[in-house]
Protein backbone atom coordinates (compact mmCIF):
# COMPACT_ATOMS: atom_id res chain seq x y z
CA UNK A 1 0.00 0.00 0.00
CA UNK A 2 1.26 3.44 -0.95
CA UNK A 3 2.31 5.71 1.92
CA UNK A 4 0.16 8.81 2.43
CA UNK A 5 2.10 11.87 1.31
CA UNK A 6 2.81 14.48 3.95
CA UNK A 7 2.04 18.17 3.37
CA UNK A 8 3.57 21.09 5.26
CA UNK A 9 2.08 24.59 5.06
CA UNK A 10 4.35 27.62 5.40
CA UNK A 11 2.29 30.77 5.97
CA UNK A 12 3.57 34.29 5.38
CA UNK A 13 1.77 37.56 6.04
CA UNK A 14 -1.57 38.48 7.50
CA UNK A 15 -4.40 36.84 9.44
CA UNK A 16 -6.30 36.36 6.20
CA UNK A 17 -3.48 34.12 5.01
CA UNK A 18 -3.56 32.24 8.32
CA UNK A 19 -7.25 31.61 7.73
CA UNK A 20 -6.64 30.52 4.13
CA UNK A 21 -4.09 27.98 5.38
CA UNK A 22 -6.70 26.54 7.77
CA UNK A 23 -9.10 26.24 4.81
CA UNK A 24 -6.51 24.25 2.87
CA UNK A 25 -5.69 22.00 5.85
CA UNK A 26 -9.41 21.27 6.31
CA UNK A 27 -9.67 20.22 2.63
CA UNK A 28 -6.91 17.58 2.77
CA UNK A 29 -8.44 14.13 2.28
CA UNK A 30 -5.80 11.87 0.75
CA UNK A 31 -2.79 13.62 2.26
CA UNK A 32 -1.47 13.95 5.80
CA UNK A 33 -0.88 17.40 7.29
CA UNK A 34 2.48 17.63 9.06
CA UNK A 35 4.30 20.21 11.18
CA UNK A 36 7.68 18.78 10.13
CA UNK A 37 8.83 20.65 7.03
CA UNK A 38 12.00 18.59 6.60
CA UNK A 39 10.15 15.29 6.38
CA UNK A 40 7.33 16.53 4.16
CA UNK A 41 6.75 15.40 0.58
CA UNK A 42 5.00 18.64 -0.38
CA UNK A 43 5.40 22.19 0.95
CA UNK A 44 2.59 24.64 0.22
CA UNK A 45 3.90 28.21 0.57
CA UNK A 46 1.00 30.56 1.38
CA UNK A 47 2.80 33.73 0.32
CA UNK A 48 2.58 37.46 1.02
CA UNK A 49 3.45 40.11 -1.55
CA UNK A 50 2.67 43.32 0.34
CA UNK A 51 6.21 44.68 -0.20
CA UNK A 52 9.24 43.83 -2.33
CA UNK A 53 10.77 42.54 0.92
CA UNK A 54 7.87 40.12 1.39
CA UNK A 55 8.53 38.75 -2.10
CA UNK A 56 12.21 38.26 -1.21
CA UNK A 57 11.32 36.39 2.01
CA UNK A 58 9.13 33.97 0.05
CA UNK A 59 11.77 33.46 -2.64
CA UNK A 60 14.49 32.87 0.01
CA UNK A 61 12.30 30.39 1.87
CA UNK A 62 11.63 28.40 -1.32
CA UNK A 63 15.37 28.24 -2.06
CA UNK A 64 16.21 27.18 1.51
CA UNK A 65 13.57 24.44 1.80
CA UNK A 66 14.71 22.93 -1.49
CA UNK A 67 18.28 22.87 -0.17
CA UNK A 68 17.25 21.26 3.14
CA UNK A 69 14.71 18.85 1.65
CA UNK A 70 15.87 18.27 -1.97
CA UNK A 71 13.08 15.87 -3.00
CA UNK A 72 10.25 18.17 -1.88
CA UNK A 73 7.56 19.49 -4.23
CA UNK A 74 6.96 23.22 -3.62
CA UNK A 75 3.53 24.68 -4.41
CA UNK A 76 3.09 28.46 -4.35
CA UNK A 77 -0.25 29.81 -3.04
CA UNK A 78 -1.39 33.16 -1.60
CA UNK A 79 -0.95 36.72 -2.85
CA UNK A 80 2.52 36.06 -4.29
CA UNK A 81 0.93 33.66 -6.78
CA UNK A 82 -0.77 36.59 -8.44
CA UNK A 83 2.29 38.87 -8.54
CA UNK A 84 5.31 36.55 -8.79
CA UNK A 85 3.83 33.12 -9.52
CA UNK A 86 4.40 33.24 -13.25
CA UNK A 87 8.11 34.07 -13.02
CA UNK A 88 8.78 31.51 -10.24
CA UNK A 89 6.97 28.86 -12.28
CA UNK A 90 8.83 29.69 -15.49
CA UNK A 91 12.15 29.61 -13.61
CA UNK A 92 11.13 26.14 -12.30
CA UNK A 93 11.59 27.34 -8.71
CA UNK A 94 8.18 25.83 -7.85
CA UNK A 95 6.37 22.70 -9.03
CA UNK A 96 2.99 24.41 -9.13
CA UNK A 97 1.15 27.69 -8.60
CA UNK A 98 -2.42 28.09 -7.34
CA UNK A 99 -4.44 31.31 -7.07
CA UNK A 100 -6.83 32.28 -4.26
CA UNK A 101 -9.86 30.79 -6.02
CA UNK A 102 -8.24 27.33 -6.24
CA UNK A 103 -7.35 26.68 -2.59
CA UNK A 104 -10.54 24.76 -1.83
CA UNK A 105 -9.54 22.25 -4.53
CA UNK A 106 -6.16 21.68 -2.84
CA UNK A 107 -6.66 17.92 -2.38
CA UNK A 108 -7.22 17.34 -6.10
CA UNK A 109 -4.48 19.78 -7.13
CA UNK A 110 -1.86 18.06 -4.95
CA UNK A 111 -2.50 14.81 -6.83
CA UNK A 112 -1.21 16.31 -10.09
CA UNK A 113 1.93 14.57 -11.31
CA UNK A 114 3.03 17.22 -13.81
CA UNK A 115 3.89 20.89 -13.12
CA UNK A 116 0.82 23.17 -13.08
CA UNK A 117 -0.13 26.84 -13.10
CA UNK A 118 -3.73 27.28 -11.92
CA UNK A 119 -4.18 30.96 -11.12
CA UNK A 120 -8.01 31.05 -11.29
CA UNK A 121 -9.82 34.38 -10.87
CA UNK A 122 -10.16 37.23 -8.37
CA UNK A 123 -13.93 37.06 -7.98
CA UNK A 124 -14.08 33.84 -5.98
CA UNK A 125 -15.52 33.67 -2.43
CA UNK A 126 -14.79 30.71 -0.12
CA UNK A 127 -17.66 28.65 1.15
CA UNK A 128 -15.55 26.32 3.30
CA UNK A 129 -16.63 26.02 6.92
CA UNK A 130 -13.57 25.54 9.11
CA UNK A 131 -14.46 23.57 12.25
CA UNK A 132 -11.09 23.54 14.01
CA UNK A 133 -8.09 25.83 14.29
CA UNK A 134 -4.96 23.81 14.72
CA UNK A 135 -3.14 24.77 17.91
CA UNK A 136 -5.28 27.84 18.60
CA UNK A 137 -7.82 28.77 21.25
CA UNK A 138 -9.07 31.79 19.30
CA UNK A 139 -10.82 31.33 15.95
CA UNK A 140 -10.22 33.49 12.90
CA UNK A 141 -13.28 34.01 10.71
CA UNK A 142 -12.80 35.38 7.22
CA UNK A 143 -15.85 37.47 6.38
CA UNK A 144 -14.78 39.17 3.17
CA UNK A 145 -12.15 39.23 0.46
CA UNK A 146 -10.58 42.02 -1.62
CA UNK A 147 -10.53 45.81 -1.37
CA UNK A 148 -12.08 48.75 -3.25
CA UNK A 149 -9.66 51.31 -1.78
CA UNK A 150 -6.79 52.32 -4.01
CA UNK A 151 -4.12 53.53 -1.60
CA UNK A 152 -1.08 54.60 -3.57
CA UNK A 153 1.41 52.33 -1.73
CA UNK A 154 -0.67 49.14 -1.90
CA UNK A 155 -0.59 46.21 -4.34
CA UNK A 156 -3.26 44.15 -2.54
CA UNK A 157 -6.36 45.03 -4.65
CA UNK A 158 -4.55 43.77 -7.75
CA UNK A 159 -3.71 40.42 -6.12
CA UNK A 160 -6.91 39.87 -4.09
CA UNK A 161 -9.46 41.65 -6.29
CA UNK A 162 -12.30 44.03 -5.41
CA UNK A 163 -14.22 43.81 -2.12
CA UNK A 164 -16.75 40.99 -1.89
CA UNK A 165 -18.49 39.60 1.18
CA UNK A 166 -18.82 36.01 2.26
CA UNK A 167 -22.36 34.72 2.65
CA UNK A 168 -23.80 35.60 6.04
CA UNK A 169 -25.25 32.09 6.45
CA UNK A 170 -21.80 30.52 5.88
CA UNK A 171 -20.16 32.86 8.42
CA UNK A 172 -22.80 32.15 11.09
CA UNK A 173 -22.71 28.38 10.42
CA UNK A 174 -18.94 28.43 10.87
CA UNK A 175 -19.16 30.35 14.15
CA UNK A 176 -21.82 27.96 15.42
CA UNK A 177 -19.64 24.92 14.66
CA UNK A 178 -16.55 26.47 16.23
CA UNK A 179 -18.53 27.59 19.32
CA UNK A 180 -19.80 24.00 19.68
CA UNK A 181 -16.18 22.87 19.48
CA UNK A 182 -15.29 25.06 22.45
CA UNK A 183 -14.04 28.27 20.83
CA UNK A 184 -15.21 31.38 22.70
CA UNK A 185 -13.26 34.19 21.03
CA UNK A 186 -13.71 35.05 17.37
CA UNK A 187 -11.55 37.37 15.31
CA UNK A 188 -13.12 38.73 12.14
CA UNK A 189 -10.63 39.04 9.34
CA UNK A 190 -10.44 39.84 5.64
CA UNK A 191 -8.61 42.13 3.23
CA UNK A 192 -10.76 45.13 4.16
CA UNK A 193 -13.02 43.85 6.94
CA UNK A 194 -15.09 47.01 7.37
CA UNK A 195 -16.41 46.80 3.81
CA UNK A 196 -18.37 43.67 4.78
CA UNK A 197 -21.99 43.69 3.66
CA UNK A 198 -21.88 46.62 1.24
CA UNK A 199 -22.58 44.19 -1.67
CA UNK A 200 -25.28 42.29 0.26
CA UNK A 201 -27.43 45.06 1.69
CA UNK A 202 -25.97 44.29 5.11
CA UNK A 203 -23.23 45.71 7.35
CA UNK A 204 -20.60 44.81 9.92
CA UNK A 205 -22.96 45.89 12.73
CA UNK A 206 -25.79 43.63 11.51
CA UNK A 207 -23.41 40.66 11.28
CA UNK A 208 -22.01 41.33 14.77
CA UNK A 209 -25.50 41.38 16.30
CA UNK A 210 -26.32 37.99 14.76
CA UNK A 211 -22.96 36.53 15.82
CA UNK A 212 -23.48 37.66 19.41
CA UNK A 213 -26.69 35.63 19.65
CA UNK A 214 -24.91 32.33 18.97
CA UNK A 215 -24.54 30.29 22.13
CA UNK A 216 -20.91 30.07 23.27
CA UNK A 217 -19.72 33.31 21.66
CA UNK A 218 -18.01 35.18 24.45
CA UNK A 219 -15.82 37.76 22.77
CA UNK A 220 -15.59 39.17 19.25
CA UNK A 221 -12.59 41.06 17.90
CA UNK A 222 -12.45 42.82 14.57
CA UNK A 223 -9.38 43.03 12.34
CA UNK A 224 -8.57 46.43 10.90
CA UNK A 225 -11.29 49.01 10.19
CA UNK A 226 -11.11 52.18 8.13
CA UNK A 227 -12.27 55.38 9.92
CA UNK A 228 -15.07 55.98 7.38
CA UNK A 229 -16.48 52.50 8.06
CA UNK A 230 -17.33 53.28 11.68
CA UNK A 231 -20.91 54.52 11.45
CA UNK A 232 -23.59 55.18 14.07
CA UNK A 233 -24.99 51.66 13.77
CA UNK A 234 -21.56 50.25 14.63
CA UNK A 235 -20.97 52.74 17.47
CA UNK A 236 -24.16 51.54 19.17
CA UNK A 237 -22.52 48.15 19.72
CA UNK A 238 -19.52 49.51 21.60
CA UNK A 239 -21.26 49.04 24.96
CA UNK A 240 -22.02 45.36 24.32
CA UNK A 241 -20.24 42.98 26.74
CA UNK A 242 -19.16 40.61 23.93
CA UNK A 243 -17.26 43.34 22.06
CA UNK A 244 -13.52 43.23 22.75
CA UNK A 245 -12.56 46.59 24.22
CA UNK A 246 -9.98 47.19 21.53
CA UNK A 247 -10.39 48.47 18.00
CA UNK A 248 -7.74 48.69 15.33
CA UNK A 249 -8.51 51.65 13.07
CA UNK A 250 -6.11 52.14 10.17
CA UNK A 251 -4.97 55.76 9.83
CA UNK A 252 -1.61 55.19 8.04
CA UNK A 253 -0.52 58.79 8.84
CA UNK A 254 -1.58 61.91 10.72
CA UNK A 255 -0.31 64.56 8.26
CA UNK A 256 -3.03 65.64 5.82
CA UNK A 257 -0.46 66.16 3.06
CA UNK A 258 0.78 62.58 3.51
CA UNK A 259 -2.77 61.20 3.61
CA UNK A 260 -3.42 62.91 0.29
CA UNK A 261 -0.23 61.53 -1.26
CA UNK A 262 -1.21 58.06 -0.04
CA UNK A 263 -4.67 58.47 -1.64
CA UNK A 264 -6.33 57.80 1.70
CA UNK A 265 -9.99 58.50 2.51
CA UNK A 266 -9.46 59.82 6.03
CA UNK A 267 -8.37 63.21 7.38
CA UNK A 268 -6.93 64.07 10.77
CA UNK A 269 -9.67 66.41 11.99
CA UNK A 270 -12.32 63.69 11.70
CA UNK A 271 -9.90 60.94 12.87
CA UNK A 272 -9.12 62.64 16.18
CA UNK A 273 -12.83 63.23 16.97
CA UNK A 274 -13.59 59.58 16.23
CA UNK A 275 -10.70 58.28 18.36
CA UNK A 276 -11.65 60.39 21.37
CA UNK A 277 -15.30 59.38 21.06
CA UNK A 278 -14.37 55.67 21.14
CA UNK A 279 -11.67 56.05 23.82
CA UNK A 280 -14.24 57.78 26.05
CA UNK A 281 -16.19 54.50 26.02
CA UNK A 282 -13.21 52.73 27.64
CA UNK A 283 -11.59 51.31 24.52
CA UNK A 284 -7.95 50.66 23.74
CA UNK A 285 -7.14 51.85 20.23
CA UNK A 286 -4.56 50.68 17.73
CA UNK A 287 -3.61 51.89 14.29
CA UNK A 288 -1.36 51.28 11.30
CA UNK A 289 1.24 53.89 10.46
CA UNK A 290 3.64 54.06 7.51
CA UNK A 291 6.87 55.92 8.33
CA UNK A 292 9.09 57.35 5.60
CA UNK A 293 6.68 57.29 2.67
CA UNK A 294 8.03 59.42 -0.23
CA UNK A 295 7.26 63.10 0.37
CA UNK A 296 7.46 62.88 4.18
CA UNK A 297 9.85 65.74 4.90
CA UNK A 298 10.80 67.17 8.29
CA UNK A 299 7.80 69.53 8.37
CA UNK A 300 5.28 66.71 7.78
CA UNK A 301 6.99 64.48 10.32
CA UNK A 302 7.01 67.14 13.07
CA UNK A 303 3.29 67.75 12.48
CA UNK A 304 2.56 64.01 12.43
CA UNK A 305 4.32 63.37 15.74
CA UNK A 306 2.59 66.29 17.52
CA UNK A 307 -0.74 64.88 16.35
CA UNK A 308 0.19 61.35 17.47
CA UNK A 309 0.72 62.74 20.98
CA UNK A 310 -2.86 64.09 20.91
CA UNK A 311 -4.42 60.76 19.86
CA UNK A 312 -5.63 58.32 22.53
CA UNK A 313 -3.61 55.43 21.05
CA UNK A 314 -2.55 52.31 22.92
CA UNK A 315 -1.22 50.06 20.15
CA UNK A 316 0.54 50.63 16.85
CA UNK A 317 1.43 48.55 13.86
CA UNK A 318 4.15 50.82 12.48
CA UNK A 319 6.40 49.98 9.60
CA UNK A 320 8.92 51.91 7.57
CA UNK A 321 7.85 52.41 3.98
CA UNK A 322 9.01 49.65 1.68
CA UNK A 323 8.74 50.17 -2.03
CA UNK A 324 6.24 47.96 -3.86
CA UNK A 325 6.78 47.82 -7.62
CA UNK A 326 3.76 48.66 -9.81
CA UNK A 327 2.20 51.04 -7.26
CA UNK A 328 1.95 54.87 -7.63
CA UNK A 329 4.09 55.40 -4.49
CA UNK A 330 7.01 53.49 -6.04
CA UNK A 331 7.73 56.38 -8.44
CA UNK A 332 7.10 59.25 -5.98
CA UNK A 333 9.88 61.64 -4.98
CA UNK A 334 11.61 62.70 -2.81
CA UNK A 335 12.35 59.38 -1.16
CA UNK A 336 13.13 59.27 2.56
CA UNK A 337 16.52 57.78 3.44
CA UNK A 338 16.37 54.51 5.38
CA UNK A 339 18.36 55.80 8.38
CA UNK A 340 16.00 58.80 8.74
CA UNK A 341 12.94 56.54 8.48
CA UNK A 342 14.38 54.30 11.20
CA UNK A 343 14.91 57.23 13.61
CA UNK A 344 11.31 58.37 12.96
CA UNK A 345 10.02 54.83 13.48
CA UNK A 346 11.78 54.59 16.85
CA UNK A 347 10.40 57.99 17.93
CA UNK A 348 6.86 56.98 17.01
CA UNK A 349 6.93 53.54 18.66
CA UNK A 350 8.47 54.93 21.87
CA UNK A 351 5.54 57.37 22.23
CA UNK A 352 2.96 54.59 21.78
CA UNK A 353 4.83 52.28 24.15
CA UNK A 354 4.57 54.96 26.86
CA UNK A 355 0.86 55.49 26.10
CA UNK A 356 0.27 51.73 26.28
CA UNK A 357 2.05 51.51 29.65
CA UNK A 358 -0.08 54.35 31.05
CA UNK A 359 -3.26 52.66 29.77
CA UNK A 360 -2.32 49.30 31.33
CA UNK A 361 -1.57 50.99 34.66
CA UNK A 362 -5.10 52.43 34.62
CA UNK A 363 -6.70 49.11 33.56
CA UNK A 364 -5.36 46.39 35.84
CA UNK A 365 -8.66 45.15 37.33
CA UNK A 366 -11.34 42.86 35.86
CA UNK A 367 -9.13 41.66 33.03
CA UNK A 368 -10.73 38.83 31.08
CA UNK A 369 -7.95 36.76 29.58
CA UNK A 370 -8.25 33.82 27.23
CA UNK A 371 -5.19 31.65 27.86
CA UNK A 372 -3.65 30.57 24.58
CA UNK A 373 -0.42 28.75 25.29
CA UNK A 374 1.96 27.76 28.04
CA UNK A 375 5.68 27.64 28.35
CA UNK A 376 7.18 25.91 31.39
CA UNK A 377 4.24 26.64 33.72
CA UNK A 378 3.79 30.19 32.54
CA UNK A 379 0.71 30.88 30.45
CA UNK A 380 0.01 33.64 27.95
CA UNK A 381 -3.14 35.26 26.65
CA UNK A 382 -4.72 38.59 25.72
CA UNK A 383 -7.13 40.64 27.80
CA UNK A 384 -10.15 42.48 26.39
CA UNK A 385 -7.90 45.48 25.61
CA UNK A 386 -5.58 43.31 23.50
CA UNK A 387 -2.75 43.54 25.98
CA UNK A 388 -0.73 40.40 26.52
CA UNK A 389 -0.68 38.93 30.03
CA UNK A 390 1.70 36.32 31.40
CA UNK A 391 0.04 34.18 34.06
CA UNK A 392 1.89 31.91 36.49
CA UNK A 393 -0.15 28.95 37.71
CA UNK A 394 0.30 25.41 39.05
CA UNK A 395 -3.00 24.40 37.45
CA UNK A 396 -3.30 23.71 33.73
CA UNK A 397 -4.96 26.84 32.33
CA UNK A 398 -4.68 25.97 28.61
CA UNK A 399 -7.61 27.39 26.59
CA UNK A 400 -9.32 28.62 29.79
CA UNK A 401 -10.79 32.05 30.49
CA UNK A 402 -9.43 33.66 33.65
CA UNK A 403 -10.53 36.84 35.40
CA UNK A 404 -7.55 38.74 36.78
CA UNK A 405 -7.43 41.53 39.32
CA UNK A 406 -4.51 43.58 40.58
CA UNK A 407 -2.22 42.61 37.73
CA UNK A 408 1.44 43.59 38.01
CA UNK A 409 2.08 46.15 35.28
CA UNK A 410 5.64 46.31 33.97
CA UNK A 411 6.97 48.24 30.99
CA UNK A 412 7.55 45.02 29.06
CA UNK A 413 4.09 43.57 29.83
CA UNK A 414 1.48 42.51 32.38
CA UNK A 415 2.05 39.64 34.82
CA UNK A 416 -0.27 37.79 37.20
CA UNK A 417 -0.20 34.80 39.53
CA UNK A 418 -3.08 32.42 40.21
CA UNK A 419 -2.78 30.42 43.41
CA UNK A 420 -4.60 27.11 43.63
Amino acid sequence: MQNTKKVYFKTFGCRTNQFDTQVMISKLREFEWTEDELNSDIVVVNSCTVTNGADSSVRNYIASIKRKNPGVKVILAGCGSHSKGESLFEEQKVFGVIGHSEKEKINEILKLETPFYQIGDLKHIDSTIVEEFVGKSRAFIKIQEGCDFRCSYCIIPSVRGDARSHKESDILAQIEKLANNGFGEFILTGTNVGSYGQDQNSSMAKLLKKMSMIRGVRRIRIGSLEPIQIDDEFKELLREPWMAKHLHIALQHTSDKMLKLMNRRNSFDTDIKLFHEIADKGFALGTDFIVGHPGEDEKEWTEAIERIKDLPLTHIHAFTYSKRDNTPSATMKPEVKGNIAKVRYNELTAIIKAKNFAFRRDHRENLEVLIENDKDGSYHGYDQYYNKVEVQSDEDLSSNWVLLNDVEVKSEGNKARISS
